[in-house]
């Protein structure tokens, strides 16, 4: 019994070096970078990516906060170096979750009459104004089943060919930048469901457009630029997050706010909402 309990402790404390050097290199620092930033010594956290120390419960916590590293893979660290993990997954409907998702819902509101959505890590919308539903709704009633995968998933509403991407006039600018965007959430945020779309997703890519964007004049955001069925629709996007989650599902909730990008866009969307209200 003894033999297995230490085998599995040396298995654990192995996961554990590998996850915490693996995050090291992926946020481009080295040891002595993360040592000066986390306020431990350079030979400590070389002896725990060696093996040859075993990280106490606040060590990683706090290792884990220097690298921004997501809750959901602070849990991995515990249970990699034996800990139990301590941040919990609730559902959107769970009474604790209950102020959160006032909030959410109170700026989703808020955000009217210009679209705005809440989305967990792997792009699926969780919720979403009137506004959004209409814009949705002009691509088609049935949008998202043309995209395929199960709900309202954003990735494969922009990059799936049945999408919103036909429409958009603009896709040499904003396309590779969208890609690119989100292949960098997915490898920073650890995504592996995530990571499972984009590569249904890129069989569909013309990799020569995404990996060489269109040159774009100098503006502050390069708005996405669409032509529905002769209607001229321009917006940019701006994206919140929680700032002191201590829940996986809060923190991996996403608010993404659709403004306006020119005139038209914005009488357009005003329009919209006072004939819904009427």
């Amino acid at each position: 019994m003894t033999i297995t309990v230490q085998t599995r402790q040396a298995e654990a404390d192995g996961n554990f070096a590998k996850l915490l050097r693996d995050w090291r290199q992926k946020r481009r620092l080295s040891q002595l970078d993360l040592a000066l930033m986390s306020g431990v010594s350079q030979r400590h956290v070389s002896f725990l990516e060696s093996r040859r120390a075993n990280p106490s419960r606040n060590m990683i916590l706090q290792l884990s906060e220097t690298l921004d590293v997501p809750l959901r893979d602070r849990n991995a660290w515990l249970t990699a170096a034996g800990f139990a993990p301590i941040f919990k997954t609730r559902e959107l409907d769970d009474p604790q979750m209950g102020q959160v998702m006032a909030a959410i819902r109170m700026m989703l509101a808020a955000h009217e009459p210009f679209p705005a959505i809440a989305l967990d890590r792997a792009w699926n919308v969780r919720l979403s104004n009137q506004s959004f539903d209409q814009l949705g709704s002009m691509l088609g009633d049935d949008i998202w089943t043309r995209v395929g995968g199960e709900g309202r998933n954003l990735l494969r509403l922009f990059f799936h060919p049945d999408g919103i991407r036909p429409f958009v006039t603009n896709w040499g600018a904003v396309g590779p930048l969208m890609w690119q965007r989100a292949q960098r959430e997915a490898e920073v945020l650890a995504g592996a469901d995530m990571k499972a779309v984009l590569e249904e997703l890129a069989p569909y890519q013309d990799p020569h457009i995404l990996w060489s964007a269109a040159e774009a004049s100098l503006v502050p955001v390069i708005p996405f630029n669409m032509d529905i069925r002769g209607l001229k629709v321009s917006m940019f996007a701006v994206v919140a997050t929680f700032g002191t989650a201590q829940d996986i599902t809060a923190d991996e909730l996403r608010l993404e706010t659709l403004f306006p990008a020119d005139p038209e866009t914005e009488a357009m969307f005003r329009a919209a909402a006072q004939a819904r209200s009427q």
